[in-house]
């Protein structure tokens, strides 16, 4: 889009068109994950279920639920400018996401750039339009930070893969369709060099998950068993044996998206400011808290700074400047400002905030107890702290190992 014209005429565009099939039943999401549209054979719909697959059908038709994505694939094809507009549009009027899973975070940009043209059109397109729903299959009881030592074997049956072994941390898998996985194809490789990446139908009796509940008092994690499970030689990804590397470019995107979670997702509550002067008190239109007063304003710099900074860099990658390592410095301040964030919710509830359940308590205050054991994932998924830290140090500071 090359001038400001261009861009308020595409800016119409994008009204009318949100007009006219965005329902009113899809705007005003006020916890835009929770009310999200998984998408996948299991059909998640938005609630109303009707307008729900109304909603999806319309964007997924005009591939504007994956819009920078090729045409050619199911995506919009915008350029950068375009995808900001219809981002600022759908902000505007709080539209529930039409479509979100792992498979438009995670998998899709990644078999765009390492995929055959075969897995393009079958799988980036059923991520596009919502029909394929993925699960990712990386960490293992024995290898969690260490990724390299996991030992899932995947054995080569002439005709097709056989796989044996179990992940665990893998989120959504009783709810999804494929699973995009690490597995151990050379036993005698070294741990780096014998690693495969291969994408397999749950849909069969060799695979089963398990749900894994957390302190929060629930969780989308799970188990997941492999036990002479079926993956076709045409869903390898990249060469036999050569995995490792889409495996970190995989990381990259996931560390992306989660370090814009916590931020762009965020649940619209009472803000820090509100809840200070409700619990704390108000002192001539500011928190009567000076101590408290201070610590918020800290934080809410640090939190203007980070989403300023992430916005700048998606911009920059809509225009095809990578990433990068950069996604571990998103991943771990995000991390911490939401950690930093639930930690400050406590603080000003008080008792108010340790509420778990009965009477006495209100649904939010339930909810920040809910909320401030959940952030304590948020250093660990995705990859540690510890491992993005490192990763900081060596590749973009250039520190010596």
């Amino acid at each position: 889009m090359n001038d400001s014209n261009d861009r308020e005429t595409f800016r119409g565009e994008v009204r009318e068109f949100l007009e006219t099939h965005c329902p009113a039943t899809m705007r005003g999401a006020t916890d835009p994950l929770s009310t999200a549209n998984w998408g996948g054979r299991q059909r998640e719909f938005l609630e109303p279920l009707e307008d729900g697959e109304r909603w999806l059908n319309a964007m997924a038709e005009r591939g504007w639920t994956v819009p920078t994505w090729p045409k050619e694939y199911g995506g919009g094809g915008l350029d950068a400018d375009q995808a900001r507009v219809l981002a600022q549009e759908l902000q505007r009027i709080e539209a529930k996401p039409a479509l979100t899973n792992l498979g438009i975070t995670m998998l899709g940009p990644t078999l765009l750039e390492y995929g055959t043209e075969t897995q393009k059109q079958e799988h980036v397109r059923g991520i596009a339009e919502g029909k394929i729903r993925w699960c990712q299959g990386y960490s293992e009881p024995g290898a969690g930070s260490d990724l390299a030592s996991l030992q899932t074997r995947c054995e080569d049956m002439g005709d097709h893969f056989r796989i044996n072994g179990q992940k665990i941390w893998t989120s959504y898998a009783d709810k999804s369709d494929w699973i995009f996985c690490l597995v151990r194809s050379d036993p005698e490789a070294s741990k780096h060099e014998g690693i495969s990446f291969v994408l397999i139908d749950m849909d069969q009796p060799g695979v089963t998950t398990s749900p894994i509940k957390l302190i929060s008092g629930s969780s989308p994690f799970c188990q997941t068993f492999f036990e002479d499970a079926r993956a076709e030689k045409k869903d390898l990804v990249g060469p036999l044996n050569g995995g490792w590397t889409i495996a970190k470019r995989l990381l990259q995107f996931e560390r992306q998206s989660i370090g814009g979670m916590n931020s762009a997702r965020a649940p619209k509550r009472a803000t820090l400011d509100e809840l200070a002067k409700e619990h704390a008190g108000e002192a001539s239109g500011r928190i009567a808290d000076a101590a408290l007063r201070a610590k918020i304003a800290a934080f809410e710099i640090e939190a203007q700074a980070l989403s300023s900074t992430m916005r700048r860099t998606a911009d920059e990658a809509r225009s095809g400047n990578a990433v990068g390592t950069a996604s571990s410095i998103f991943k771990y301040m995000s991390t911490e400002s939401n950690k930093t964030r639930q930690e400050l919710r406590l603080e000003i509830m008080g008792l108010y905030g340790l509420g778990w359940e009965g009477e006495g308590f209100a649904a939010d205050e339930l909810q920040t107890t809910r909320d401030w054991l959940r952030s304590k994932a948020n250093s660990i998924e995705g990859g540690t702290s510890e491992v993005q830290l490192n990763i900081i140090a060596k590749r973009v500071l250039g520190l010596p190992d």
